[in-house]
């Protein structure tokens, strides 16, 4: 699948909203890719997928997530707000012809994030949170702070997801505790 592909693609599957925020997240994505010597087709792709099953209801995604347990990554034991990712990445690696693994995973941890995460990963992930309509309070300092320093910008942005989740009274998920704990050990290491 190319880039035009999967624009024609979420075009068809996404409200007006989602599908504006998708096509920021893609020029973020471009733009922290460049920065970071990222491939930007990578990112571009992953961002432009990032939220193909976000309108998809839940009754479907959990189908989806029981139909290819082996992509599913716990699925249905993590909080819901996180299956749409992993549901676009088994869709894109199911149905639509992705096979690239980097970009699979970013589609797939876009929300949550995970411990381990690649550049790739990282980018898609403060794509989504920095997008152009995004507008909660420190998203300003967020962007500038991403085009700084990439591991700095994820701590901080992991810290307000598990913050707002937990302020919620929702469940954290496991993988984005594991994602804070993994680049928080690698920043200790390099100090």
């Amino acid at each position: 699948m190319n880039q035009k592909q999967a624009k024609e693609l979420v075009r068809s599957r996404l409200s007006d909203k989602r599908y504006e925020h998708t096509l920021n997240v893609k020029k973020m994505a471009v733009r922290l890719a460049k920065r970071y010597g990222v491939d930007e087709d990578k990112a571009a792709l992953a961002a432009l997928l990032h939220d193909s099953a976000k309108e998809i209801s839940k009754d479907e995604m959990r189908e989806l997530m029981r139909q290819y347990p082996q992509y599913a990554e716990g699925g249905e034991e993590r909080p819901a707000s996180v299956w749409h990712g992993i549901c676009a990445a088994i869709l894109a690696r199911t149905q639509w012809g992705v096979e690239d693994e980097a970009i699979l995973s970013a589609i797939a941890c876009h929300t949550a994030g995970r411990a381990g995460m690649s550049k790739l990963d990282k980018v898609v992930y403060l794509a989504d949170m920095t997008s152009k309509e995004r507008d909660w309070p420190g998203v300003g300092k967020l962007r500038k702070l991403e085009m700084k320093d990439l591991d700095a910008a994820m701590l901080a942005a992991l810290k307000q997801t598990n913050d707002f989740v937990l302020s919620q009274g929702k469940p954290l998920d496991p993988q984005s505790a594991a994602a804070y704990e993994d680049i928080l050990a690698h920043q200790k290491k390099e100090c």
